[in-house]
């Protein structure tokens, strides 16, 4: 197993980092919370698991240990692959997916794309003895990965290599879908918004 992948950020992508290991590139799928915080050039080192398939192999890289903690016990629940498990950590941190399990908060795991009504009530109960208890000062229940999706947005199109007037239009351009997501009482989901905003990129070169 790949517990860690350590060097400079050749590449980034939506959902996906490349890290020069040993003159080798290593493809790392992340949240947008994670590829945030990276930058083309600069070292980076990301707690990582590999994830054995027929047919692939995909390694997950996480900020630290806890996240990555979090997203394999989330496997453990029935129907809960690594994709999901990416998109519960992309939508909330591990301290907020712990509280939301441990009250049982439905709204806050029906946020995460593919997670219906149903499946968070058998999630709820699955996961209530395994993920245990928040260990970090609370932020509130289903609190995202940051403080608004904006900023986020914002130093993820950063990190791609896009000028900051460049990040700032796209940013606008995507407000309105955000803003509707909003609206509805729910949260907006960045790689879902970094998507959207590359594409109007895209259409204004």
């Amino acid at each position: 197993m790949i517990s860690f992948v350590s060097g400079p950020v050749a590449a980034l992508a939506p959902d996906t980092a490349v890290v020069e290991v040993g003159g080798i590139g290593m493809a790392v799928q992340c949240t947008p919370g994670t590829l945030a915080t990276l930058r083309v050039g600069q070292h980076a080192k990301l707690a990582t698991t590999l994830v054995v398939r027929e047919e692939s192999l995909t390694l997950y890289g996480f900020a630290d240990d806890d996240e990555r903690q979090v997203f394999e016990l989330l496997q453990t629940a029935s129907g809960v692959g690594p994709r999901l498990a990416q998109a519960m950590l992309a939508v909330h941190n591990p301290d907020a997916l712990r509280r939301a399990v441990a009250t049982g908060d439905e709204k806050a795991l029906t946020a995460v794309p593919g997670i219906g009504k149903k499946g968070a009530q058998r999630l709820l109960l699955e996961l209530k003895d395994r993920l245990g208890d928040p260990v970090g000062p609370g932020q509130g229940i289903g609190a995202p990965v940051t403080s608004g999706w904006r900023d986020q947005l914002h130093a993820a199109l950063i990190g791609l290599g896009y000028a900051t007037r460049e990040a700032d239009e796209a940013v606008t351009a995507v407000a309105p879908q955000a803003e509707a997501v909003l609206a509805e009482g729910a949260q907006p989901q960045v790689g879902q918004l970094l998507r959207a905003a590359l594409q109007s990129l895209n259409r204004a070169r």
